[in-house]
């Protein structure tokens, strides 16, 4: 069978290639090492992620992707056709329509910039279509439904949240806080506490093992190194959850307050719903422990975990690619 058709969630921190009736074919960090005295890509992928923090002058590392949208357009070109050819291997004659997820909040020019990205890599066809609706309909909710649905999407750049009800955004509230910034969080306590630097990596390393949304009564401990601030010299520490749980929380209010916000300006059939069926939370941020517990502790609605809240946007493009017609309205542009 010829792959005529991929969807892509190209997320600030992992980009997700999905292909229908295939599934997932590419899970990779969305950075790409550039030789700068020749100004060709030397890596993407994990393997460009391997090399952050670690380069000498003459490579830089990017992330072309800032807050969910193109911060820089040639490498992201460079970096979508990677991921094109890479999960078509064989037959890369036949150019492939894309599917790619976009944040609700996105404007017009960088929808363009995404559009054209896409052309330029390649693809036959661009279809845009929102994050929560991909979310959404990769999490098995039925968005076509006329009753209302309510999406918490958690990703790298941005965290959305959005009522959904015959198969648009009813409303939404998109913020700039999500994974990259709660690990951020955590350098900063970090420096604060212990005078400590450690480096974006380490910060990741601490949230994936042992971060949590709530403390804890069995704390989960962990070893990390770093730069003493003050002597200069490398240095050993543990940290606790609870320690973790404390330096993230200003973030993590944040995000609920975004939640409040839509609730607040929710219609009253909707909320009856919403509060009937619960919110559901997907992407990398849905896997932060206990992240359910606080959103429905602090808003009083049931809050459920998507079944591979990963994958949620990556297998709602693969969903959209197979049954065009019946997203037709959900898709915002085709070019």
């Amino acid at each position: 069978m010829f792959v005529r058709k991929i969807g892509i969630d190209l997320g600030t921190c992992n980009s997700i290639v999905f292909i229908p009736r295939k599934g997932l074919v590419l899970n990779e960090p969305s950075v790409v090492a550039v030789v700068l005295s020749e100004n060709k890509i030397l890596a993407v992928g994990q393997e460009a992620k391997e090399m952050t923090g670690r380069t000498p002058d003459t490579i830089k590392v990017y992330r072309p992707l800032k807050d969910g949208v193109i911060a820089d357009y040639r490498v992201t070109e460079a970096m979508l056709r990677y991921f094109v050819k890479k999960s078509i291997k064989r037959f890369s004659f036949l150019k492939p329509e894309l599917a790619i997820g976009v944040p609700a909040g996105i404007t017009s020019t960088e929808r363009r910039a995404v559009i054209e990205a896409g052309m330029a890599a390649g693809a036959k066809a661009v279809y845009i279509a929102k994050e929560p609706i991909l979310a959404a309909i990769g999490a098995g909710i039925p968005i076509n439904s006329c009753s209302g649905h309510m999406i918490v999407d958690i990703g790298g750049g941005t965290s959305e949240v959005a009522v959904i009800s015959l198969g648009g955004i009813v409303n939404y509230q998109s913020v700039r806080v999500a994974g990259d910034k709660i690990n951020q969080a955590i350098a900063d306590y970090i420096k604060r506490k212990y005078n400590l630097a450690v480096g974006e990596q380490t910060a990741e390393e601490i949230k994936v093992k042992i971060g949590t949304a709530l403390p804890e009564k069995k704390e989960l401990e962990m070893e990390i190194r770093g730069r003493n601030l003050i002597s200069g010299l490398p240095q050993n520490i543990h940290i606790s959850s609870n320690e973790v749980c404390e330096g993230i929380s200003e973030r993590l209010v944040e995000i609920v307050q975004a939640i409040k916000m839509v609730l607040r300006e929710t219609p009253p059939e909707l909320s009856a719903d919403i509060m009937d069926k619960g919110m559901v939370v997907s992407g990398g941020g849905a896997l932060l422990r206990n992240i359910d517990e606080l959103i429905a502790q602090s808003t009083g609605v049931p809050c459920f975990l998507a079944e591979d809240p990963l994958l949620c946007v990556a297998k709602g493009t693969g969903v959209v690619l197979d049954n065009l017609e019946t997203y037709k309205k959900s898709l915002m542009s085709k070019k």
